[in-house]
């Protein structure tokens, strides 16, 4: 899945965000409806995102967001690649039970005032689509801003 959005942001200023982002999603619980239209009843949703180096992904943790923003004050990137687990756990009665997770990347690319947000799904039941993980994520950067961070772009 390939989607395109126009920013007002520079890009290194949108690339710190979406990291920021990223950390703040991280093992924060969400109702599946808060994410996507469930497919599952009486579930919760948690994101783990991870930011690719040249060795593998690292957890986006706050050291990997102060490293990251280090990197982009004196950098500039065109491409920034992301992975995403995403857990699934049922309540029944109660009790907590595990689904299978899902296993996303995200490619992150730049060129002037766009950015495309590629997503490859790697394994899993795929209970939230590739399309409804970008927009959760769209929905996520511009959550609670005047102004808005992202827009689609018109094909």
């Amino acid at each position: 899945m390939v989607e395109s959005f126009t920013s007002r942001l520079p890009h290194w200023q949108l690339q710190q965000k979406l990291t920021q982002i990223f950390y703040e999603i991280n093992l924060k619980e969400f109702s599946f409806e808060e994410v996507s239209n469930p497919t599952i009843p009486s579930c919760k949703v948690f994101f783990e995102f991870g930011l690719a180096d040249f060795e593998g992904f690292n957890y986006i943790d706050e050291e990997e967001v102060k490293k990251t923003i280090e990197l982009l004050t004196k950098e500039h990137l065109h491409i920034m690649d992301f992975f995403c687990g995403i857990r699934y756990y049922k309540n029944n009665a109660g009790k907590k039970t595990a689904l299978k997770f899902d296993y996303y990347m995200l490619r992150t690319i730049f060129s002037r005032d766009r950015v495309e947000i590629q997503v490859h799904h790697e394994r899993g039941p795929r209970y939230i689509s590739p399309e409804e993980l970008i927009m959760f994520v769209f929905n996520q950067t511009n959550k609670g801003l005047d102004k808005k961070v992202l827009r689609k772009s018109k094909p």
